[in-house]
């Protein structure tokens, strides 16, 4: 099942995706509360043709969006790094989140390097805490693309991440979530991103290091899971920042984040200069 949010006189609704339409569900409340409730998708209404819908961020209120460094082999090479030897764990704060369609915007006075990668989200769909690997699949909801947006500019220059990962913006999510028992196996998929029509990064979730459950496990035994919590597990080789020469977006510049079996993440970039006091 393909579960999205979207916009219905300015308020977040949620409807469940069949061929090219969205069918509003009969459901008061948001992606959260549908999570939380359990409930099963009964639509109701007019379907919606895709192309005339509204995107909202796929989950809006998450209590945590975290984020998985150097999970990609290819991706630590290109780096020159070296491999973790436990899940490399960061924080993007709700700021950050946008939906499908919507802009990614910065300050250039502020950012001048501002990098791609495209993930795969884990959303989560039970409380989990201190968990096995075992558990760990039945506490995820389902999964959704996702591009955590970096400034490099500062990530580097700070010599910490959270600064560069968390401008307003920074973690587009989308289109929608696939649920859980639609995906199959999560660890065999194309992902890929699209920089104005050129593959930038193009590998398979079969190269992450750390796996979906083992991230899960691991994650829980530090701190509590919550529904709605989202993991993006990292990014596999050919960001901008690594190219020879640097890639970075810009202005007008469309990116594009597709993962094989959940779908294709749509973005335009958009800078706001606002003078810095």
């Amino acid at each position: 099942m393909k579960i999205a949010q979207y916009y219905s006189n300015n308020q977040i609704r949620v409807g469940v995706i069949d061929d090219d339409s969205l069918y509003p569900l009969d459901f008061e409340g948001d992606i959260l509360d549908f999570i939380e409730s359990d409930q099963t998708c009964n639509p109701k209404g007019e379907s919606i043709p895709l192309d005339q819908t509204r995107y909202a961020p796929c989950i809006n209120r998450p209590s945590k969006i975290i984020g998985i460094g150097l999970n990609y082999i290819d991706h630590i090479r290109e780096g020159k790094a070296e491999i973790p030897k436990n899940p490399l764990v960061f924080a993007k704060f709700p700021n950050t989140l946008v939906a499908h369609r919507d802009a990614i915007t910065w300050n250039p006075e502020l950012t001048r390097k501002v990098d791609f990668e495209a993930e795969l989200a884990v959303v989560m769909g039970k409380t989990a805490y201190n968990c096995s690997e075992e558990e760990a699949e039945s506490a995820v909801f389902g999964y959704t693309c996702a591009n955590d947006v970096s400034a490099r500019d500062l990530q580097f220059g700070d010599k910490q991440w959270v600064r560069g990962k968390t401008l307003d913006s920074f973690c587009p999510l989308g289109p929608w979530i696939v649920t859980r028992d639609d995906i199959g196996n999560i660890h065999d998929l194309g992902i890929k991103s699209v920089l104005n029509g050129q593959i930038m990064q193009e590998s398979n979730t079969r190269h992450m290091i750390f796996k979906v459950p083992q991230l899960v496990s691991f994650l829980s035994r530090n701190f509590t899971l919550s529904p709605g919590d989202v993991i993006l597990t990292g990014t596999p080789h050919g960001v901008g920042a690594f190219r020879q020469p640097s890639v970075y977006m810009n202005d007008g510049d469309e990116i594009v984040i597709e993962i094989e079996k959940i779908g294709r993440l749509i973005n335009t970039c958009k800078t706001q200069p606002v003078p810095i006091p």
